[in-house]
């Protein structure tokens, strides 16, 4: 079942015996606290790990203006961009050296292939996320609204756990990354 930005702040807060709200404009403390921390939380969530439901490839445009040094060439970021996994051209996603600079991928290959992590419609959340979120936002509400330390640590203990688990499950959806080059067995032959 898919979730609201809503319907997962309302499941945060039922978490820590809280009001559940209907809308971010609600006028509570409790729709207050979930208006300001649910974006920073659900973006740091998403950057932390290569999620397999919000990875995807762009071919970036290139911008006119060149980097000032080490690259030649400088090129616009997706606008839903939260963290990049590699950098490729041609027909492969990877294999580029690269830098991020100013909201902006710099390097010396005149064409660009992203793989990246971006920040997907809250109805594409797997239910595996939705639980690690929710546990991660009860978290981040407990102290502002209960104001207990010890409340607020025990349940980032639990997010950790649903962050674990939600990661082992994600992982187990592709295939496991292989080394394709190892310098240490190239020089023994």
């Amino acid at each position: 079942m898919a979730l609201s930005p809503i319907a997962l702040c309302a499941r945060a807060l039922i978490k820590i015996g809280a009001t559940a709200l209907s809308s971010f404009d609600d006028g509570t403390a409790e729709a207050e606290v979930a208006r300001n921390l649910y974006g920073s939380t659900r973006d740091a969530l998403l950057s932390a790990h290569p999620w397999t439901f919000a990875t995807a490839q762009a071919s970036l445009p290139r911008l006119v203006a060149a980097p000032v040094a080490d690259y030649r060439y400088a090129f616009q970021l997706p606008t839903d961009f939260l963290r990049a996994l590699s950098a490729g051209s041609g027909a492969a996603g990877r294999g580029l050296d690269y830098r991020i600079a100013d909201r902006r991928l710099q390097c010396d290959a005149d064409a660009v292939i992203l793989t990246y992590i971006y920040r997907p419609d809250e109805g594409a959340f797997p239910p595996f996320f939705d639980q690690a979120l929710i546990a991660r936002l009860a978290a981040e509400f407990c102290l502002p609204l209960t104001e207990s330390t010890s409340r607020a640590e025990a349940l980032a203990g639990v997010a950790e756990d649903e962050f674990r688990r939600a990661k082992s499950i994600d992982s187990q959806q592709d295939v496991p990354g292989r080394i394709e080059d190892f310098t240490l067995i190239g020089a023994r032959l």
